[in-house]
Formats: structure tokens, sequence, C-alpha cells
């Protein structure tokens, strides 16, 4: 069976906390999408680690993780993950890239670096790990994909050619040193010397291992408002966030996509710019940053303090139906105990009238929350393993979020640890 784990927000949801507890069940665990420009972070037995392109299921030893042809392929960023783990006690994971991903090459980070110091205050808020030249390269057909790098000669002459055009923009846009085509060659060569041993016809060998019965899990990166399509555009990633993408990005057909667990915090949280409308701010925000996460609302990639909200029905709901969501996972419950009252977003007033539905982001960026409050519950609640255990006002809570995001919310978190859950 395959199971999709997505987020229905920005992003830092706890996917990566929830992936890791479902791997144990779990053969394989697929990277579809995305790159090393978000990260998901995960405590386990052996300690903390920020996790970017490497799958979340690689604690594991009996499972295989896998790296799919959607994703932007940092080969050395990929190796430095892996060797990373190791040094720190973790059993050499079991990897397979998919021979059609497609690399992410040196200049992608430079142009990403580049835009961004050229837009100023224009800019997109970037990671600058490269991601959106590297999409724009891909489907300008213009990309190098892993198998290239076996055909040396091929390699060579577009090698050259790329470097060619790359170079206009370099001398006559960024006004930066050109990119010598020899060295960028000698630097491919050594990326297929690193990347060889995983090499592999990926949905071939998923083909087989869905004959085979066996478990998978799809593991989406950032949010539904971070999709190009359906997100907040311009200020979103440069790939497909949602699970319907997972079937692209991993090479399977899109109906063995059987289940889709989308995983939504108990409030809100963002890096980077665009539409954020349960925003809050000031002494307000500090305090619930402070307090967030597993250590405070920083972004695993960047460290940069995230924006803050309170929880966005209106966005979460749209979250949960554009990704076709079959249940939630509710996370970070447990930050939220030392409130009084909790604000939740239930509407959008936009030009004097209230509406439910998330809109287009010309809409969106005129949008005014239209709040409700429910009582806090004041008191810790890490350590509860039954629901009927958490306190009322926790559980209406959590009962009311429900009933707005219209999905089954099958399980609630309630610290960081990979034990700290509780089923519904």
């Amino acid at each position: 069976m395959v199971r999709a784990i997505v987020g229905a927000n920005w992003g830092d949801e706890g996917k990566g906390k929830i992936t890791d507890m479902l791997a144990k069940e779990s053969d394989i665990i697929i990277r579809y999408q995305g790159g090393s420009n978000a990260g998901h972070t995960i405590i386990n037995n052996y300690g903390k680690f920020a996790l970017h392109l490497l799958p979340s299921g690689v604690f594991y030893s009996h499972t295989t993780s896998i790296i799919g042809n959607g994703v932007a392929l940092n080969i050395p960023y990929l190796i430095k993950e892996v060797n990373d783990l190791v040094s720190k006690g973790v059993p050499k994971p079991a990897i397979l890239v998919s021979d059609r991903a497609q690399i992410l090459m040196p200049y992608h980070i430079l142009f990403d670096q580049y835009e961004e110091e050229r837009l100023g205050k224009r800019s997109f808020g970037s990671t600058k790990s490269g991601i959106a030249p590297f999409y724009s390269d891909k489907y300008a057909k213009i990309g190098f994909q892993v198998c290239e790098l076996f055909d040396e000669e091929s390699l060579k002459e577009k090698v050259e050619r790329v470097c060619e055009m790359k170079n206009v923009l370099m001398e006559h846009l960024y006004h930066k040193p050109a990119i010598d085509p020899e060295e960028l060659f000698k630097t491919l060569l050594e990326y297929r010397e690193m990347v060889k041993p995983f090499v592999c016809d990926v949905s071939n060998y998923l083909h087989n291992a869905i004959k085979e019965g066996k478990n998978i899990l799809l593991e989406g990166q950032l949010g539904s408002l971070k999709d190009t399509d359906h997100g907040i555009y311009p200020m979103v990633t440069s790939s497909s966030t949602l699970a319907a993408y997972g079937a692209i990005g991993a090479g399977i057909p899109p109906y063995e996509i059987k289940n889709i667990t989308t995983v939504v915090k108990a409030y809100s949280s963002a890096v980077g710019a665009g539409a954020f409308v349960s925003e809050i701010f000031g002494d307000e925000a500090d305090e619930l940053r402070r307090r967030g996460g597993d250590g405070g609302e920083y972004g695993a990639t960047t460290g940069r303090p995230r924006r803050m909200g309170w929880f966005d029905a209106v966005a979460s709901r749209y979250g949960c139906r554009i990704q076709g969501a079959t249940e939630a996972a509710l996370t970070v419950l447990d930050v939220l105990g030392y409130l009084d009252e909790l604000p939740v977003c239930i509407g959008y007033e936009i030009d004097g009238k209230v509406t439910k539905d998330f809109p287009n982001t010309v809409e969106l960026n005129k949008a005014k929350p239209v709040y409700t409050t429910l009582p806090g519950w004041k008191c810790e609640i890490r350590g509860i393993k039954k629901y009927e255990d958490l306190p009322e006002n926790c559980r209406n809570y959590i009962e009311f979020i429900e009933k707005e995001l219209e999905t089954p919310i099958t399980m609630v978190s309630n610290g960081p640890g990979r034990d700290d859950i509780i089923y519904r």
C-alpha cells in the first residue's frame, strides 16, 4: 500500500516526525519533490536530527530510502547527510537514487543568490539553495539527469553548450565571474563517483515492490500553500507540494496512493515572504515562537525565525482539500498549554464580505482574519497517551478544528518525541 504524508499549510507542520513514526511499519520511504531547501526535524533514540534531502525513514534498518525523479538532487549534500548520520551512530541507511533524478548544479545556487541580491526588497525570501533555477532549467530542458553522468562525450558537449548560455546572464545581468566549463565537467565526474553506488531505475523498482505488497511512504516537503499552482503564488516553492505529484515524482500510477495523511499544525507558522492572514506580531508572537516546535520556531534549513500566527481554519481546510486528505495529523498541540484563550481564524473579511473559502492571491492580499475564541486548558499534556485523558478544553479545541477541517483527525502529537502521539 502507498501512503502519502504531506503538509496542509506553509510547511514546518511536523511531517518529519509523522514519517519517522509511520516508517516503523513501512518498507520504502520516498522523497518525491523539492530539494535541500527545507528540513524535517526528527527526535528519536539516536538524538535530534535535521534532515534535508534524505527521507525521514532512514533511522530504521529494515527500510529503503529513495530519492525520486522529482527531487532537486544536490549530490554532495546527499553524501554529506549520509556521512553525518553514520558519524552520530546511525546505521548506514539503504539508499536508492532515481537514474532520472535531475542534478542540482553548483551554478543553480549562485544564480539563486544573485537573483535575490538583484531583486533586493522585492526578493522572494529564497533559502538560496538553488531550487528555482534548478526547476527553471528542468522545464527549459537544459537540466542534467543522473543517467547523463555516465556518457562522458555527450555530457561534455552539453556542459559547454549550457555554460555558453549561462555565462551571458553571469556577465550581462549579474556582472559575476563566468562559469568554467572544464571545471564544471570535472565536478560532474566527481558527482558521478559519489552517486554511482545508489543509482537505480526507481520506477521499475517500485513497480515490483507494489506487486509484492510492500508498504510505501511518500514524504512531501513544505505544504499546500507553497505549491506552485495552488499555493500563494508567487511566494511559493518551485515544485508541487501536493500528494498528487507523488505519483509523478516517484514514478508510480496515481491510483496506487490509497491514503493521504495531511499534517496540520495546532497553530500557524511560516518561513519566507507571502500572505499570512492569521499572523501575529510583537510579544505575543515572540512568546509562541519561543515555546513552539521542539526548541523554538526556527527554520530547520535557514535558522530564520518563523513568522507566527493563530490556527487558520480557512487555509488549513483548503490545504486538506487540495491534498485530497483522507485523514489529518494534528501536531505541536502541547505548545498551547500556556494560553488562557485560543483564537482561531474561521473566516476572511475581503472588501467588507466574510468568506470561509481560501481565495486566490490577489484577493488573499486584502484579507483580514475573522476570529472566534476557545478557552485554553492551562496545563501540560505531554506524556498523555489516551485521547480521553486530555483536558476537556483540549479535546474541545481538537474537535472544533476537526469540524472546520472537514477531515478526521486520527493522530494528535503532544510532544517532539517519536512516541509522543495519541491515536484517535
